[in-house]
């Protein structure tokens, strides 16, 4: 195949999932896909690989062939026009709150392709609204489990199932909606599909997949040619309602092939902090892709030189009846923070210090005067870790989520919070030749009567940790000031009912920092001192840097 040919397929691929991507945003309901985004599409070889993909998630997109190859074990027949949907996380990869939609791509009698997108709905029922509750001790808890069904069969909806589904949840015309957009995603993706084979035949399209993963493969191969052979270890901690837990990973390189094993890593825990293989396989992806190939496209291909084992019942591989709906937000965070550090050694100079690693999640719920369920679901960017020779980005969404911002204006339209603040956090990036970036303060007050508040976070006693001599990025806060005057300061790991005048704080991780601080170039420091981002006393103390406010100078004040 002549390389015109190849770089045309390959980008109608990625265009295609980019495109039902935007179907998917626009016609779904809830803030949470249509502003924040939080869903992914893909393309799945018939052979089983992720080859190409949107660039949406990457825990959702990590996890996907690995949720579409269990899933196919449970259908008999796969017939034109089917849609499977499957929320288990034990099957499709992630937690319960994340539909994953699986649709064969038929073309003159075969399967060529199978589409697939995973969105998260902000209720799927369980003990709490928003189906993040802190508390579960068994998925049971956490939401209705969906095993994988056929949800449209020959091109006709199934009806039945799909009332079962919104009988479960606290928002059903939300939820349905939602629903109806993941369906027309997976449609258009499937007509542009068909339209490349059609065009340039199967054989073609085929191969130009194959290639593809092949591509993917042999830059990973490049990049760990120049590691010297050995095994290289990180360890990281995860914090659980009241205990902490260790994350171990050994990165073993040899014969250019890729070995990662986490043992040593906690046992599962009866707390929702637990992760199943498929969230850490995508962790993996994930930072395979950092390392080899920033520019090309994350698919299956790294995995064929990759082997991954994380021990059965562990944090990282957990097994029913544990409770999963933190794993892929939090755990997959720190396995990340683990491989990069181990990756540090084995590329010095190269692996940025920890960034926030929260998704900082937070889910309230609760009833109108009227009766009728509501739910809101979102997640806080907060610093990205320094990078050798740059400064970490402030207030942003790092490593294994990739959403957007929830607009004020959204909120405070669909919801009864008003917001009193949202500003970058002084002092929370990690010090440093190059510093980390600065974590988010985010406050609102409830106005309803009363709902109940999930927070899942984590980095509350640990802190991002800096390489080469910088200094770790400030811990989270979340805090309720109750319209009484009292202040709770609630764990990482907190469930707790808010009523009218009640504040939310949320102060979310900074950045680690990369080198001596010292060396820091001083406009630097005075600039971050002049735009409100450190204070000066950090400017004066850590630094060292004695400055004072010239004529016509103001600091902002944020």
């Amino acid at each position: 195949m002549d390389l015109i040919t190849f770089q045309v397929i390959r980008g109608s691929l990625v265009n295609a999932c980019k495109e039902a991507g935007i179907v998917l945003r626009n016609t779904a309901f809830s803030p949470n896909i249509k502003e924040r985004m939080d869903h992914s599409t893909a393309i799945i070889t018939p052979n089983i690989e992720l080859v190409a993909q949107a660039e949406h998630i990457p825990v959702h997109l990590g996890s996907m062939s690995w949720g579409v190859k269990n899933t196919l074990k449970h259908i008999d027949e796969l017939e034109e026009g089917d849609i499977i949907i499957v929320n288990d996380p034990y099957i499709a990869g992630t937690h319960l709150p994340d539909l994953l939609m699986i649709k064969p791509v038929f073309f003159k009698g075969e399967i060529i392709a199978f589409v697939v997108n995973k969105a998260h709905h902000s209720d799927i029922g369980g003990m709490t609204p928003g189906s993040m509750p802190s508390d579960a001790s068994e998925i049971y808890q956490e939401g209705l489990i969906i095993p994988p069904v056929k949800l449209v069969k020959r091109g006709r909806v199934n009806e039945d199932i799909l009332r079962l589904i919104l009988a479960n949840v606290r928002t059903p015309k939300v939820r349905l909606g939602d629903i109806e957009a993941q369906i027309s995603a997976n449609m258009i993706l499937e007509k542009r599909i068909v339209e490349i084979a059609k065009k340039y035949g199967t054989e073609s399209l085929l191969e130009v997949m194959e290639k593809m993963l092949v591509r993917s493969e042999r830059m990973l191969r490049r990049r760990i040619a120049h590691i010297p052979q050995g095994k290289y270890q990180g360890e990281d901690y995860l914090e659980a309602k009241d205990k902490i837990l260790r994350i171990k990973a050994t990165i073993e390189i040899k014969e250019g092939n890729i070995l990662i094993d986490f043992r040593g890593s906690d046992e599962q825990v009866d707390e929702p902090i637990n992760a199943v293989m498929g969230v850490t396989l995508a962790c993996v992806l994930y930072v395979l892709k950092t390392i080899s190939d920033p520019y090309g496209i994350a698919n299956d291909g790294y995995l064929r030189i990759t082997k991954v084992y994380a021990p059965e019942g562990t944090i990282v591989n957990a097994k029913p009846p544990a409770p999963v709906s933190g794993g892929n937000v939090e755990t997959s965070q720190r396995i990340v923070d683990v491989l990069f550090k181990a990756l540090s050694k084995a590329l010095p100079n190269t692996i940025p210090a920890a960034s926030q690693g929260t998704m900082n999640n937070i889910s309230v719920g609760g009833y109108d005067e009227k009766g009728n369920g509501w739910t809101f679901y979102e997640t806080i960017g907060g610093g990205m870790g320094a990078r050798p020779m740059l400064d970490g980005l402030d207030g942003v969404h790092t490593h294994m989520t990739n959403t957007m911002n929830t607009p004020i204006e959204v909120l405070e339209k669909y919801y009864p919070i008003m917001f009193v603040k949202y500003e970058l956090r002084r002092d929370s990036c990690g010090a440093g030749m190059w510093r980390g970036g600065c974590g988010i303060e985010r406050v609102w007050i409830f106005l309803g009567k009363k709902a109940t508040l999930s927070i899942m976070g984590n980095r509350v006693y640990t802190r991002p940790w800096g390489l080469k001599g910088g200094m770790p990025g400030a811990p989270a806060e979340y805090i309720i000031e109750k319209s009484d005057g009292k202040t709770i300061r609630l764990k990482p790991m907190s469930t707790i009912r808010i009523f009218k005048g009640d504040k939310i704080i949320i102060r979310t991780p900074g950045g680690g920092g990369y080198g001596d601080p010292l060396k820091r170039d001083r406009e630097k420091v005075i600039n971050d001192y002049l735009n409100g981002k450190i204070s000066k006393e950090t400017m004066n103390n850590v630094y060292n840097i004695q400055y004072t406010i010239g004529e016509g100078e103001k600091p902002n004040v944020i």
